[in-house]
């Protein structure tokens, strides 16, 4: 056989439920049906050595493969003995298999499958075992049966979504799995059901609707479907999403020729709920829903409160969270969880704002009934720091206010500010006076700063002394000036905090050696209560922060935190481990407990960002977790953040 012939005699052996048709089977190989007929003549050939198998062609259904699984098992042998599969490719396909397959599968049947040892096989089910524990499945392996995977449908088909997670890949692996007419066709009835009912989804939740899809098309030809209550049915088919899904099925329907229960129409419509809305065009929809803006607004409450930022102006984040939100509150509800895998690196970049969406989901979970992991809170998490330089961003361009005190007369004076507006966009000059009206005017009116065309005494505000005519030499002096204005502005509101005043002798221990990240946070936490810094209530809030999302930050710092409304005074507490100690995905040998109030903010944000530029300096966290005594490891602190 060439290799035309072996890779449809392959696609025909894999198939173990229904028939191809000529047509997708040309489709696939890239050539013309009349050469698919004159292939499959070449495989009835070659199918006559084994007894008990044939092939089995039927006008208007298609064509199959009549055999027995150790038939089957032989010849697919021999056709990989040739083409040996990758470790990844094999994990993935065991994977898929066990999901699947209603019989169980022996340790035989891969080792003949794939050519390797039984060792190998079973190393390979230990992998994949772990995984499916994630999604709330179980490998049961029973004496001459096999390995059979045990769980509700809706938990299989979650895993079988998110197979590329099983080994780290950067593809969709579950596509390889699938025909390519399959995929070319499902592809096509998406972009057709987003332009029929003018909706967008962002790439990615059409990359996730379309392995959903597939998943579901398989399992339907397998006779396994979803299970959904009469409630579930009721209240979903109320939805807008469920004539888009109607509309998608009647496409799928025609296309494959298959008959959908009426709960797969159910399940692929919590999908298009579930999915990442673009945000053109969602405003209608997501105006109507109370319960997404009713989290919105405790959400951006909370982080106001906390960070001190005025949230509620921006009106970029508040539509972007109800469109966001929206999504996120539905994947919850209908169990679609998600991976982020940006979530280390959020961690790492943004500690302090992931450290505040974290308390501030915390605080409105009994509020909105729904607790929101930290893989979903991670992207959260970039809505608000895309605010914070937006708001920053407004702030560097808000023009300052300048009043201009002129000696010679209105007309003088005017033609001054004239000059200076026309030059200078960030100024915005508020009055011009006589040096007599000075001081009443600065009574009732706040300014930046002032031009004067003459010097001037007792006068609290910045001064600049300019010539009436503003030459090219009062130009320079002036953008000079406003220059000096912003920097200072900037030192000022991020000071020059550092970790002198939250330190304490008594509250940095050395040598610390326990077995588990919580117990280093109670020890912290307990050691901070009894000295009175916090209230009791602090160490289950810290401890329980931890559990919900591993606090370290990268560079071996963890920086482990609790309610802020729980601190009667601020510290920060520091425990030298003797050996690094797993936390989360990372090992830690620094870990700084932070006690700092909401009426600190501006002190912690500057702090966590110290921490943050300490995980990216190698060689100082290790001299800092050599120290043995407090004045050494403050010192070392010190002059290097």
């Amino acid at each position: 056989m060439n290799h035309r012939q072996r890779e449809l005699l392959r696609l025909l052996l894999l198939r173990e439920e229904g028939a191809l048709q000529i047509n997708d089977l040309a489709a696939e190989l890239s050539c013309a049906e009349k050469t698919v007929r004159n292939d499959l003549d070449r495989l009835e050939e070659f199918l006559e050595e084994y007894p008990g198998t044939w092939l089995v062609r039927k006008p208007g259904i298609g064509i199959s493969i009549e055999i027995d699984e150790h038939d089957r098992s032989e010849i697919l042998r021999m056709l990989l003995s040739s083409e040996p599969k990758t470790v990844e490719e094999r994990l993935f396909e065991m994977a898929f298999q066990l999901l699947t397959r209603k019989k169980g599968i022996t340790l035989q049947y891969w080792a003949d499958r794939y050519y390797v040892p039984k060792a190998t096989i079973k190393k390979d089910l230990e992998t994949i075992t772990e995984w499916l524990e994630r999604f709330g499945l179980e490998l049961v392996s029973k004496q001459r049966v096999g390995h059979t995977v045990q769980g509700e449908e809706l938990k299989k088909r979650n895993a079988l979504a998110h197979l590329s997670e099983l080994v780290p890949t950067d593809k969709n692996v579950v596509l390889d799995l699938f025909f390519s007419y399959e995929i070319a066709t499902v592809r096509t009835a998406l972009k057709n059901m987003q332009q029929q009912f003018l909706i967008g989804f962002t790439d990615e939740a059409v990359e996730s609707l379309l392995v959903h899809a597939l998943v579901m098309i398989k399992r339907t030809r397998q006779k396994a479907p979803v299970f959904v209550t009469e409630n579930e049915i009721e209240t979903t088919e109320n939805r807008t999403e469920y004539s888009y899904a109607s509309w998608f099925f009647s496409q799928l329907e025609e296309a494959f020729q298959l008959k959908f229960p009426k709960g797969e129409r159910v399940y692929f419509t919590w999908h298009l709920i579930s999915g990442k809305r673009l945000e053109e065009g969602t405003q209608l929809d997501l105006q109507q829903n109370q319960e997404t803006t009713d989290i919105v607004q405790a959400l951006v409450g909370k982080m106001s409160k906390l960070t001190l930022y005025p949230f509620y102006d921006d009106s970029i984040l508040m539509n972007g969270l109800a469109v966001h939100m929206h999504s996120v509150i539905n994947r919850i509800r209908f169990g679609f969880p998600i991976t982020n895998p940006l979530l280390s690196d959020i961690k790492r970049m943004y500690p302090y704002m992931f450290s505040m969406v974290m308390l501030s989901l915390e605080d409105i979970h009994p509020k909105v009934n729904m607790e929101i992991p930290e893989d979903e809170a991670a992207y959260i998490v970039l809505h608000f720091q895309a605010s914070i330089e937006r708001l920053e961003g407004k702030r560097e361009v808000e023009k300052k206010k300048a009043l201009i005190v002129c000696h010679m007369g209105i007309g003088m004076s005017h033609l001054l500010e004239a000059k200076i507006e026309q030059q200078y966009q960030e100024i915005e000059v508020v009055a011009c006076i006589g040096k007599a009206e000075l001081s009443d005017f600065l009574n009732e009116t706040k300014v930046d700063f002032i031009i004067s065309t003459l010097p001037l005494e007792k006068v609290k505000a910045e001064t600049i002394v300019v010539s009436p005519l503003f030459s090219q030499e009062d130009k320079k002096r002036l953008s000079q000036f406003v220059k000096n204005l912003q920097a200072n502005k900037r030192d000022f509101q991020q000071g020059e905090r550092s970790f002198s005043p939250f330190l304490k002798d008594g509250l940095v221990f050395f040598n610390v050696d326990y077995s588990h990240r919580y117990e280093v946070v109670e020890m912290l936490s307990m050691a901070l209560y009894e000295k009175g810094y916090v209230q009791q209530e602090f160490i289950y809030s810290s401890v329980n922060r931890e559990r919900k999302s591993a606090t370290a930050i990268g560079g071996g710092i963890a920086i482990p935190h609790g309610d802020p409304s729980l601190i009667q005074r601020p510290i920060v507490a520091v425990a030298i481990l003797k050996e690094p100690l797993e936390w989360g995905n990372e090992m830690v040998s620094l870990v700084f407990m932070l006690a700092l109030s909401k009426e600190n903010q501006k002190d912690l944000r500057d702090i966590i960002g110290k921490l943050a530029s300490l995980s990216e300096m190698p060689a100082v966290v290790h001299e800092l977790t050599e120290t043995k005594e407090y004045q050494q490891f403050k010192q070392v602190l010190e002059k290097s953040v």
